[in-house]
């Protein structure tokens, strides 16, 4: 057997061109640290571009944080976006992102990583046109919402089964009685879509919720938050509680279960149609489903109801199927990562976006992106320091709910809080002697864009 030749590189391999991979591009240019980028699509944006095969993406979809409070550091989202903006400007601001910074220059579009494997002290990257690369690092940024899970129920049903991830359009429930199974946000989101389209639409839980407006005396909920004063839990839980039952009542009313965990003890659900159309009987709450029969769904209350499209918007499977399960350490289907990135037992394989926050994802992609850029150039250009990180990555186990006491399930076992990670971060960089992000520090890449390919020694 003819064994293909590998083409070594002296940098780093980052997979995934979506907001976590672009967070980590532009925080390794800006040390010049060497690197190549891999995308298995046509562009830049992630699931965020709704022609991106298997994307969870719908026409419906909009960010559930707002402008302000949102988008890359120190490259504000336009103003003339919505207060809440929608896919295509997401799209939009991404892909501007990554031409106001040059990042471009050094992704592969359309080109799948399909293996990764160690090899000595440093990482074999095949990619799907046979070649195989040499790195000394590896960031996984490919995301965690494209494998749907699909749960089972006893019995046959003669209906359509959907998982959400494959919805677009809220014309496909025209004519038809629909169940969607599952409450987070792209349920309440699908749920509205259903109750404006659909002949009948209804929505089966198993838990109640907490249903945070996204606006609050007319300013976004989490800008609100944001700009308001830091209140200790103890104090914002009750407060905010309280307004929230001023502004939205009794949500039990509607057919909503009563929640059985306290406020922010669970992935927030921010919705302000969803009331709307509850309370104009456009859509209807169902319990657990407890079998199918046929064009029917039997409920756990014992009701039933005639369903032609059941869609479960019951969230996804984490996986990273192009390096192999015993290179990560799972944990409840998740990766157990130092500060939500850094493997502890295989030297510089990171994931990227491997977490769930109450906060938004893509300020904290560079805030972990800054420590691990500066991580990656200290091997190289101050090892004791480099050598410092390594043993807080073996030994260090911090706890990053923020004394909230997260609702007992496999998503939330790995929820961190978004304070309490910020914090713990600048501890870290104190203590190791690392720059924080300022406004700035960016400029001199934007001066240079477009900017070569780097990455081949």
């Amino acid at each position: 057997m003819v064994r293909t030749p590998e083409v070594v590189h002296r940098g780093v391999c980052i997979i995934g061109a979506g907001p976590a991979g672009l967070s980590a591009a532009r925080a390794l240019r800006r040390l010049g640290v060497p690197y190549d980028q891999y995308e298995r699509h046509s562009d830049v944006g992630g699931i965020w571009d709704i022609d991106n095969p298997g994307t969870p993406m719908y026409e419906s979809a909009h960010f559930i944080s707002s402008r302000k409070t949102s988008g890359f550091f120190d490259f504000p989202m336009p103003d003339s976006f919505a207060d809440y903006p929608g896919h295509r400007q997401i799209l939009k601001y991404t892909r501007d992102f990554a031409a106001a910074y040059g990042l471009r220059e050094a992704i592969r579009f359309n080109c799948t990583v399909t293996g990764v494997e160690q090899a000595g002290d440093g990482w074999t990257v095949r990619l799907d046109d046979g070649t195989h690369h040499r790195y000394r690092a590896v960031v996984c940024a490919t995301g965690t919402t494209w494998i749907p899970r699909i749960p089972r129920h006893p019995g046959t049903f003669t209906g359509e089964i959907r998982h959400s991830g494959s919805f677009r359009d809220p014309a496909e429930f025209r004519g038809k009685r629909v169940l969607i199974v599952g409450l987070g946000n792209s349920g309440a989101d699908i749920a509205c879509d259903a109750a404006a389209n659909a002949d009948a639409a209804f929505v089966s839980v198993r838990r109640g919720y907490h249903v945070i407006p996204k606006h609050l005396f007319g300013i976004p909920t989490d800008e609100f938050g944001a700009h308001g004063p830091q209140l200790p839990l103890r104090l914002e839980r009750p407060i905010f509680k309280l307004l929230l039952r001023v502004l939205q009542g009794d949500l039990t009313r509607y057919g909503l279960p009563k929640p059985d965990h306290k406020l922010f003890e669970s992935h927030p659900l921010l919705n302000s149609q969803l009331l709307h159309h509850l309370q104009h009987g456009d859509v209807a709450i169902r319990p657990d489903i407890a079998a199918l029969d046929g064009s029917r769904v039997r409920f756990t209350d014992g009701g039933t109801e005639e369903i032609d499209l059941i869609l479960y918007a019951t969230g996804y499977d984490w996986t990273i199927p192009y390096v192999p399960d015993e290179y990560f350490e799972w944990q409840d289907g998740r990766p157990e990562l130092y500060l939500t990135a850094f493997n502890r037992s295989h030297h510089n394989l990171f994931g990227l976006g491997y977490l769930e926050t109450n906060s938004s994802a893509y300020t904290l992609f560079d805030h972990i992106s800054n420590v691990l850029a500066q991580y990656l150039h200290d091997q190289e250009h101050a090892p004791a320091r480099a050598a410092a990180f390594d043993r807080l990555i073996a030994e260090d186990r911090p706890r990053l709910s923020g004394g909230i006491s997260f609702v007992d399930s496999a998503r939330h076992r790995s929820y961190i809080d978004a304070r309490t990670y910020h914090r713990y971060l600048a501890k870290i960089r104190k203590r190791i002697g690392w720059q924080n992000l300022t406004p700035g520090m960016f400029d001199q890449q934007r001066a240079q864009a477009p900017a070569r390919k780097a990455g081949v020694a």
